[in-house]
């Protein structure tokens, strides 16, 4: 297989990579040295200078020694995507810290779950959200907090926390440079816990570095490095916008206009306004975008790069997407465990639809018959297994956890996949959302696709309910296009001319909106529940 999707790499494109022995702000340091005066921030407007970001980054850091924290202590962060979320996070890493990275839309037991098992004893957090934390306090190892408004207003602080703004200005830059390796711990990046307990991954500097190199050499060649802007509204809490707009921002020397929530205006008036050259998103951005009812008064073809992660990119989505930029969205994939990115359609290259890529630089591939443990060949759906430097050490504290999710170095990805004899990948379904009806595998994204495509079908998912006669049977959730209406029977009716009787959906289920984690997946698992 390895040859084969070599076979498809673009000329320019490497078959591995060399990878420096830098932690991974040393990103930041370059490109303050490189381009000083360049914007690495634009929030509301607001512009933050690669100089004034590794400034105000050292401060940090002065502030976190001065409170004794040392290498390899855990300090958490949890806001959405602002200035002081990149502050803090290259902040920690120059002291040899461990950032811990937090969903700010977690309730209070999420939040101690995860404080408690990383044993974070410092946290920054946004000012509305201090009443979650204050909350569970008592029962975390919790002993310094900072808060801060987005708009960079002084907090009003009690004895409890500390002002980041106050922090930032009275602190200064010389911060006691330690020496941080590329195998020191840089991040613990919490699993979303779709699929179970939220385990904390243990990421090193080398594995983050790793992958924004991996990366760029399969989707940055258009970039242009010190020109260009990078749309920021995948959460940097989670790993994909962490890596693909942050970190890789900040390596690339190129603007990041960070956003604190998607809204569809304000994302279309930022890439027309700014000529934004880079767009990472999910689908359903990408959805709310091609729908926009306004979307003629805006010129959008100013794109040249635009990626798409976390769930299955439907054609029609791509297509309509083409069409109003004149980009071909490149649908690429990745997990926690991995940095997260692991495969990907090369921009500039062969393309296809339906299909995650090809294995990046350096990164082993095999698949595996979930049945029998036997490694298939081109055509046959298994277990997709990598390997890599971007893919993690193992689960924070849950050596048991690790035994499992690897083989011989191997990691298991948890997802059945077929690959073509071209090498490209093409995801079948979750290991654990296969639906077994009367004895028969049914995979949830070939029911989706077919539900994709009826014309008053804005989003859809099915999973597996309990049926008494064939063990499992298929429920469909929809939701329709604004001011449309359909019944049970007509989707159902629908789906008989597409697709094998055991696979057509017996339940249909419509809804307003589907419930989705932060970067646009579908949570099956509460469906289920």
């Amino acid at each position: 297989m390895e040859k084969v999707w070599f076979n498809n790499y673009l000329a320019d494109t490497r078959r591995t990579l060399d990878y420096p022995e830098i932690p991974v702000h040393q990103f930041l340091a370059d490109s303050a040295r490189q381009y000083p005066d360049v914007n690495a921030i634009l929030f509301f407007d607001r512009g933050i200078t690669f100089k004034e970001l590794d400034d105000l980054t050292s401060r940090f850091a002065t502030f976190l020694q001065d409170r004794g924290v040392r290498k390899g202590d855990r300090v958490a962060i949890m806001a959405p995507n602002c200035p002081q979320n990149v502050i803090c996070f290259f902040g920690t890493l120059k002291t040899g810290a461990v950032v811990v990275q937090h969903n700010p839309m977690y309730v209070e037991r999420e939040l101690e779950h995860q404080l408690n098992d990383s044993g974070s004893e410092t946290l920054v957090c946004l000012a509305d959200l201090y009443p979650k934390v204050q909350n569970v306090r008592a029962e975390t190892s919790l002993k310094n907090v900072i808060t801060f408004n987005m708009d960079g207003t002084p907090v009003s602080t009690g004895d409890d926390t500390e002002d980041l703004k106050d922090i930032l200005e009275k602190y200064d830059a010389a911060y006691d440079r330690i020496g941080v390796g590329p195998e020191d711990l840089a991040l613990l990046q919490y699993t979303g816990g779709t699929t179970g307990v939220s385990k904390g991954c243990m990421l090193t500097h080398r594995n983050l570095v790793a992958n924004v190199l991996q990366t760029v050499e399969v989707v940055g060649k258009n970039y242009r490095r010190g020109n260009d802007c990078v749309i920021g509204v995948l959460p940097l809490f989670h790993v994909y916008g962490l890596t693909c707009i942050m970190n890789m921002s900040v390596y690339m020397g190129v603007t990041m206009i960070l956003f604190p929530r998607f809204e569809p205006k304000a994302v279309i008036e930022a890439i027309h306004n700014y000529k934004v050259g880079v767009y990472f998103a999910s689908p359903t951005m990408l959805i709310a975008i091609n729908n926009y009812k306004e979307i003629g008064n805006y010129d959008l073809r100013c794109l040249h790069t635009c990626v798409s992660g976390s769930a299955p990119l439907p054609n029609e989505v791509k297509e309509a997407f083409r069409k109003l930029t004149g980009v071909e969205v490149v649908e690429a994939y990745g997990l926690s465990e991995a940095s997260p990115v692991t495969h990907s359609n090369p921009v500039n290259g062969k393309v296809k639809t339906g299909s995650i890529g090809l294995p990046i630089p350096d990164t082993g591939m095999k698949v595996v018959d979930i049945n029998t443990g036997e490694e298939c060949t081109f055509h046959q759906a298994g277990e997709m297994w990598v390997k890599g430097p971007q893919v993690m050490r193992g689960y924070w504290n849950r050596p048991d956890e690790t035994v499992n999710v690897f083989a011989d170095g191997w990691l298991k990805t948890g997802d059945v996949v077929e690959v073509d004899d071209e090498g490209y990948v093409c995801i079948v379904s979750r290991k654990k959302d296969v639906i077994i009806a009367g004895g028969y595998n049914i995979y949830p994204v070939e029911v989706e696709d077919v539900l994709f495509a009826h014309p008053k079908v804005k989003e859809s998912v099915v999973v597996g309910v309990p049926d008494a006669y064939r063990g499992e049977t298929v429920k469909a959730f929809i939701v329709l296009k604004e001011g449309e209406t359909a019944t049970e029977e007509e989707i159902i009716s629908y789906c008989r001319t597409k697709l094998a009787a055991y696979k057509v959906p017996r339940r249909v289920e419509f809804r307003a909106e589907l419930p989705k984690s932060a970067v646009g997946k579908i949570l099956r698992r509460l469906l289920r529940e």
